[in-house]
Parts: C-alpha cells; structure tokens; sequence
C-alpha cells in the first residue's frame, strides 16, 4: 500500500512537471513572438523616424551641398550663427523687427522667435508679439565686406483666434 501510493505520488508529480515545462515553454515562445513583433514595429517607426529628419533635412543649408559651395564658406556652423544673430539684433528696435513686415500693435512689438536659414539666399522666421503670430520668408545677402544684409521677401500674419 505505502509502495503504491509513492508510486502514484510519484507519477502525479512528473505529471505536473511535464505540464508546468509544457506551460512554460510555450508561455516563452509566445513572451518572444510579442518580443519579435513589437521589436519590428520599433524598427519600423525608427526608420519612418528617420525618414522624416531626411526630408525636413532637405531644405536646410547644412545639406545642401550647392548652398554651400555658392557661399564657401569654411565654417558653416559659425556662418549660419552670425546670420541668425545679425537677423535677430533687429529685436532690439523700439518698433519691432523690421523684416517680419509688421507695424507695432499698441505696446507689443513684433519679434522673430525662431529661425531656418534654408540655403544661400533664403530664411523662413516665425514672429510673435506676444498675442499674434505669422511668419516671415527673408531673402538675405553677403555683401564683399562680409556684412549681412536682410530684404523681405513674404510675411504672413495669422488671424487672432478667439476663445
């Protein structure tokens, strides 16, 4: 009797063995499958990711090889800063930025927040003052003494939505 219930103990006890090892397993290779497929779509949005930064790279001095040779210049980084900061100094004025192409609204001015140097002749700016927004396509030269002149080339000014 004591021999046939450890036998019977026994074999109820590789039994759960062999079902917990089968549960396991087949919990793992499913755990890999989601792993496999959520690894793909990261992959996937990775790539799209990188896509994206291509094009919007596309209009950018920085790959634009033409630009680039048409201005040559040696350090384009230090040449792209001294645009910027020779565009945004106009900040400064008690009327505004006169490139955004605006007049002053009461006390607010118009000044450029932010801007894209495009390539050898363009700048695309965004310009608030504070209530307004609009934005500002700016065509830009280096004269032979290597100052920055500015003319502006469009501005659009976004209607003002009401809450």
């Amino acid at each position: 009797m004591k021999k046939s219930l450890f036998l019977y103990l026994f074999i109820i006890a590789v039994l759960m063995n062999v079902f917990t090892y089968k549960y396991f397993a087949s919990k793992g290779s499913e755990e890999i499958n989601k792993l496999k497929i959520e690894n793909k779509k990261l992959n996937d949005s990775t790539l799209v990711m990188y896509n994206k930064s291509v094009d919007d790279n596309a209009f950018s001095l920085e790959f634009n090889d033409r630009a680039q040779n048409y201005l040559n210049q040696n350090n384009l980084a230090a040449f792209s800063e001294k645009v910027k900061q020779a565009l945004l100094a106009y900040n400064d004025d008690k009327e505004g930025n006169k490139y955004v192409d605006q007049t002053k609204v009461g006390e607010q001015k118009f000044i450029i927040n932010k801007l894209k140097i495009l390539n050898h002749r363009w700048i695309i700016a965004d310009y608030s003052n504070g209530e307004l927004w609009g934005e500002v396509l700016i065509k830009y030269f280096v004269e032979e003494d290597q100052s920055i002149t500015f003319e502006t080339m469009d501005s659009y000014l976004y209607p003002q939505q009401l809450n």
